[in-house]
């Protein structure tokens, strides 16, 4: 079950989240996810969950013709990534992605990376998009595989669950690694109206500078933050499983596998 906090990206978090998780995860599916959006060639895009906008400048720079517009349910993020992006086609709107601002039949194209797993109405936030596309249209979007097929995120997991036995923080395993069945995904999506469903399971590298990026950036660049501070120091928690990883991972520029499932489905 979901807490509050799994929702809460603000204060120091969305420049965290930006500078450690956007080179080491999310990076290297935000190019695939662009690829694929070029390949549709759309001319009105919706981005859901847009966050730090990742993706939004890799869309910016696949799409120059496009009207893009990213949209996050946190106005932190969106503050963030509008510092980092200034493109003339792309516009920051907040709003949740479960009740769009939008009318329907607005866009060309839906995207949303690793966001569909913050709804609480996991099929309520299909149905939007699903009205909000044109006839024709397509929804891109991914989610995290399970925790085993991620090196470091299973590690940094287990870490917490040994150090805090009694009441362990699961955001990672809740949230992120949480919503990986591609069969109740592609009913749901059914549900919501999509066909042509397809999906593909894409493994990629986790590269980052050293095993201590990787555990401030899952510490204290994600809500997992706030549960890690309820039950210990952060800081002392976050060398803590610097050295893990570090032990794990080696104590120069670490590598991990991780793996995605990226669906694709028709309006």
């Amino acid at each position: 079950m979901a807490v509050e906090t799994d929702r809460q990206f603000a204060g120091s978090i969305p420049a965290l989240y930006d500078r450690f998780m956007g080179p080491m995860l999310f990076q290297p599916y935000a190019e695939d996810l662009a690829a694929r959006a070029t390949a549709l060639s759309p001319h009105r895009v919706l981005e859901v969950a847009a966050g730090t906008g990742i993706v939004t400048r890799a869309l910016a720079a696949a799409l120059p013709g496009a009207a893009i517009t990213a949209t996050d349910l946190n106005q932190a993020m969106l503050d963030y990534a509008a510092t980092v992006l200034n493109a003339p086609h792309v516009t920051f709107r907040q709003a949740d992605g479960q009740k769009l601002p939008f009318e329907a039949g607005s866009f060309d194209l839906v995207a949303c990376q690793f966001g569909i797993m913050f709804f609480p109405d996991r099929v309520a936030g299909f149905r939007e998009a699903r009205r909000v596309l044109a006839p024709g249209g397509r929804y891109l979007f991914s989610v995290w595989a399970d925790l085993g097929a991620n090196d470091f995120v299973e590690v940094i997991t287990e870490e917490l669950e040994a150090r805090f036995p009694e009441d362990p923080p699961r955001f990672m395993m809740r949230t992120p690694h949480g919503h990986h069945n591609i069969a109740h995904l592609s009913r749901d999506l059914a549900t919501a109206g999509f066909g042509d469903v397809k999906v593909e399971s894409l493994d990629k590298v986790s590269r980052s500078p050293s095993a201590r990026d990787v555990a401030i950036g899952y510490c204290q660049g994600t809500p997992l933050s706030a549960e890690i501070a309820a039950r210990g120091d952060l800081a002392a928690v976050t060398e803590a499983l610097a050295e893990v990883l570090a032990e794990r991972f080696g104590r120069g520029p670490v590598e991990g596998r991780i793996r995605a499932h990226v669906f694709s489905a028709g309006a």
